[in-house]
């Protein structure tokens, strides 16, 4: 697809991933994030033979999509490979995305001092939810049970809800069940992304088409594109405790993003 070069296309130098933290800073004021993570079931009929493979806990049939957004609701990687019965997290460990996390070949920054601060370096990370385990590249919400003021981090996670939302709305027969063959599906799903990030680019957004704070941060929901039938989130087992580094299950990466979330700005 032609397009593809100048629409959709994952960053693979620190510069470029450099500019992806500014925006997230700049809109959201979430410094050293560069993506959030997330996934979304796309409802289709049964493919033939393939038993409950494709079903999912909600009782339909679906391909999760699972996108990695940026600051501005454009989608920066797509896996499409899953099946209905997969998590996220499953389907983002058998992902080139995270094994090029995990060796340092996707060119991320190198962490360093926030501005203002003297320490500790803070890495480079993705958003993600309580279905990833806790690494220095990737950096999730604290459980909510017990959870202190300092530790309710949750506003850069609606960029991925709203990118969603958004080509959901863009494109309504992601709302409903999809009838074509599988890799069809995953065809037209592609194209949609690219198109919703061609049309980021050229359209200015509706009022009210994405989820906002007003001027006390009291949260308002955008268009009701959560009501669609089957435009659902992907179950979410709880992590296993072996995908964690090191730095995670001494806490050390916690502590990081405590340190610079605990402000009001970021809560």
């Amino acid at each position: 697809m032609q397009l593809i070069p100048g629409v959709f296309n994952i960053p693979t130098t620190p510069e470029a991933w450099s500019t992806l933290a500014q925006q997230f800073e700049q809109r959201w004021n979430i410094p050293h994030a560069i993506g959030a993570l997330d996934g979304k079931h796309i409802a289709i009929t049964k493919p033939a033979n393939t038993g409950s493979l494709y079903h999912n806990y909600k009782g339909f049939f679906s391909i999760p999509l699972l996108a990695l957004v940026d600051a501005e609701y454009k989608f920066i990687w797509i896996e499409l490979g899953g099946k209905g019965h997969m998590s996220d997290s499953q389907i983002f460990t058998d992902s080139e995305l995270f094994e090029c996390l995990e060796d340092g070949s996707i060119g991320l920054p190198q962490p360093c001092l926030l501005h203002g601060e003297n320490q500790p370096d803070i890495p480079y990370f993705l958003l993600g939810d309580d279905a990833f385990a806790l690494k220095s590249y990737m950096m999730k919400p604290y459980s909510r049970r017990g959870m202190t003021d300092e530790q309710r981090i949750s506003r850069g996670r609606r960029v991925v809800e709203n990118a969603f939302g958004i080509m959901a709305n863009r494109f309504r027969c992601l709302l409903g069940t999809l009838e074509q063959k599988v890799d069809n599906v995953r065809d037209l799903v592609e194209t949609a992304v690219v198109l919703h990030n061609l049309l980021r680019k050229r359209v200015a957004l509706v009022a009210n088409a994405v989820d906002h704070e007003d001027e006390e941060h009291n949260f308002a929901p955008g268009a009701a594109w959560r009501d669609g039938p089957h435009w659902d989130d992907v179950p979410q087992p709880p992590a296993r405790g072996n995908l964690a580094n090191v730095d995670a299950r001494h806490g050390l990466v916690e502590e990081k993003q405590m340190f610079f979330f605990s402000s009001e700005i970021y809560i």
